[in-house]
């Protein structure tokens, strides 16, 4: 079925001098070009606003900044991308990260939220929370406060059966731990999952 085979991605590249260079995905070569055109709309969208971030209200002048992204799922005609965007600010301690993920349905043209992936009503934070709190444990991961439950809309991606849902720079953890990434099951979600989403796609054993 042609539809369920990748959609093809070329590199754009942003630069605004020799240690400011952002890398961001296109998508190219779709039939349906409202939505190809809706979403490279919203990763070039996302892309400034990570630039935005970085640069808004910053009281020192940026030294260097270099954006990259990563596909973490193109198949099943859905499109999961990571951008993440490094900046050192002149005179920082050190420079910062920011990492937002997109998930597309590209047959259906939707960008999706997190409460987008499970059935209308579904208690998803508080069953995600679980799953991450018992991780934690598993993992001895350092906290910075005790963990109560992720956000609503919390930064996540889909790489193949599993959902990732992950924490920015010091948002739960100290700085030297990264981003704290917790990988969980399609599988485990199966009874609260959007049965038409993505998800519901990634389940499917063949």
């Amino acid at each position: 079925m042609p539809t369920a085979l990748p959609v093809a991605v070329q590199t754009v590249k942003l630069s605004s001098g020799p240690q400011k260079t952002v890398f961001y995905p296109q998508v190219t070569g779709m039939r349906n070009k409202e939505v190809q055109k809706a979403m490279n709309r919203a990763i070039a969208y996302q892309t400034q606003q990570l630039i935005n971030l970085q640069v808004g209200n910053m009281p020192t002048t940026v030294e260097e900044m270099e954006g990259s992204y990563e596909i973490k799922n193109n198949q099943r005609e859905v499109l999961s991308v990571s951008l993440s965007n490094y900046t050192y600010h002149f005179h920082a301690a050190h420079g910062m990260t920011f990492i937002k993920s997109l998930t597309f349905d590209w047959q259906k043209g939707k960008l999706y939220q997190l409460k987008d992936l499970f059935k209308p009503g579904s208690d998803y934070v508080k069953r995600l929370s679980d799953l991450i709190r018992i991780q934690i444990q598993q993992r001895d991961i350092q906290l910075l406060n005790d963990f109560t439950a992720i956000q609503p809309n919390q930064d996540f991606y889909i790489a193949d059966k599993a959902l990732v849902i992950y924490f920015q720079l010091y948002e739960i953890t100290p700085y030297v731990f990264g981003f704290p990434m917790f990988p969980i099951s399609v599988y485990s979600l199966q009874d609260i999952i959007d049965e038409n989403g993505p998800l519901a796609r990634m389940a499917v054993n063949n």
